[in-house]
């Protein structure tokens, strides 16, 4: 809790035994008296993944089959919502955010007065492990397209490490449950409809952490999944999609 504020932290998984239990523990113990509950969502793991969470402290949900990151989040979204909690903050399951993040955007998203805090690993203060080239190369260029396209200056637009008031969820407005969010399209959705609908947003500075093994820091496919991230800058300007 933070300043009589309830907290969820979200945490969608696919196939991340080894890494969530280890990801939640740590999260607890840094958090205590922040963080009221940790949400795994299970996305259908064929692994140890949802009773290696559930070992570690986290309430777990589970998918009977993969429906996709943008279906694990949204489920995540939507627990802590109809259970009251007042801020959720979403986290990479696969270690890759510091839970040492999250008190920086809580308290900026409380006593700032913001309804949506995103973070960012480019602006100062922020931090970048074992990087890849690659991958800033194309979180930058497509970081810049969100920007001109959604008239916010965002830094990190990719960034999945964020916080906002539950509330949100409830704003008819926004309409998480479109089949069409299913995949990578739900947080890019998300980001630019809070911008639009003129909520305060705003950035934290926060650390991304890449594992040695680059397969082991996405599971993303190529064109046909930053397509999935992209979509939404052009569905949603030209009213093909609400």
């Amino acid at each position: 809790m933070y300043k009589k504020n309830t907290v969820a932290v979200v945490m969608p998984c696919l196939n991340e035994a080894g890494k969530i239990g280890p990801s939640v523990a740590r999260l607890r113990k840094i958090c205590y008296g922040l963080v009221d509950t940790v949400i795994v969502v299970d996305d259908g793991s064929v692994d140890a993944t949802a009773a290696e969470a559930k070992k570690a402290g986290a309430t777990v949900i589970s998918h009977q089959i993969n429906s996709g990151a943008g279906a694990a989040i949204r489920t995540g979204f939507l627990w802590a919502n109809v259970h009251n909690y007042d801020i959720t903050v979403l986290m990479a399951g696969d270690d890759q955010d510091d839970p040492n993040d999250i008190k920086p955007l809580v308290a900026k998203l409380t006593d700032g007065g913001y309804s949506y805090i995103h973070g960012s690993r480019w602006i100062k203060g922020g931090k970048r492990i074992q990087h890849p080239l690659s991958r800033s190369f194309l979180t930058r260029i497509y970081s810049v397209l969100f920007a001109i396209i959604s008239g916010f200056p965002t830094t990190d637009a990719t960034n999945g490490l964020r916080a906002f008031k539950s509330s949100l969820i409830s704003d008819k407005r926004i309409n998480l449950q479109q089949s069409w969010l299913n995949r990578y399209e739900l947080e890019p959705y998300f980001f630019y409809k809070v911008i639009k609908l003129r909520y305060r947003v705003g950035e934290v500075a926060v650390t991304k952490k890449y594992h040695k093994e680059m397969k082991l820091n996405t599971k993303m496919v190529s064109l046909k999944s930053w397509w999935s991230i992209f979509r939404p800058l052009v569905y949603l300007p030209l009213g093909l999609k609400s």
